[in-house]
Parts: structure tokens; sequence; C-alpha cells
């Protein structure tokens, strides 16, 4: 299952993940919603944890997942993933480069961490300070 994570600040998104994650919950909960944003955002933010309750990813929500990724490739600003599933970590640590965004791994216990990470003011661009 996905929940909506409230809360954060325009131009940023939240998943909860919890038990076996379906590509019909990418379907009904982030696609909709990720697109959603797209459509008023150039750039989005997102954060996703796959909590303590987290079993795993069915084959068809994997595929939804990357489908989601690559339809957006450019648009995403900051992703940040909380979890202390292990393979999970690996395979974002291991995969991590691929992302097309400026990507951060947390554990469970630093979600707050997370939050205050993915809601950072964009630094202002066009006046020379990076």
């Amino acid at each position: 299952m996905i929940e909506q994570i409230a809360g954060l600040p325009p131009g940023t998104l939240g998943f909860r993940a919890s038990g076996q994650v379906t590509a019909s919950d990418y379907e009904r909960v982030l696609v909709p919603d990720v697109e959603a944003a797209f459509a008023v955002n150039r750039k989005l933010r997102l954060l996703y944890h796959a909590g303590p309750g987290f079993t795993g990813f069915e084959p068809g929500a994997m595929w939804e997942d990357a489908m989601l990724g690559f339809r957006h490739f450019s648009g995403w600003d900051r992703v940040a993933l909380v979890t202390d599933v292990p393979w999970l970590r690996v395979a974002s640590l291991a995969m991590g480069f691929v992302i097309p965004a400026h990507f951060k791994l947390f554990h469970d216990a630093e979600l707050d961490e997370a939050i205050a990470w993915i809601s950072e003011p964009r630094p202002a661009s066009g006046n020379g300070n990076t």
C-alpha cells in the first residue's frame, strides 16, 4: 500500500509504502499525484518512506516506478529515500547514480531529517551564488 505524506511544502511530494506495494497502488495513488504535481511544477522533490511495515514490491509496481521516473527524467530536483530495508538500501546505493536528481538515503530513525532536507528552500538562481 502507498499513502501520501501530508504537510510537505509546495513542489514536494511524500509517500509512505507499507506491506506489499502493487502496480495498482502506483496507478491509484502515486502516479496521479505525481502527474498532477508536474502539471504545475517544472521540478519536483520526492520523499519515499519504505518503513518497518514494508514487505516489498510486486514486479508490476517496480515497472510503474521505473516508467514514472523515465517519463519525467529531468524533472526531479531532490529525492530522499527513507528505509532500513537492507536490499532496498543496497539497491538504491548501487543505482543512485542513475537517479536524475540530488539523491540522499536516510534510515527510518532519520525521517524528520529527511523531511527537513527535502523541504530546504531552493537556492536562488541566476545570482552567481551556488
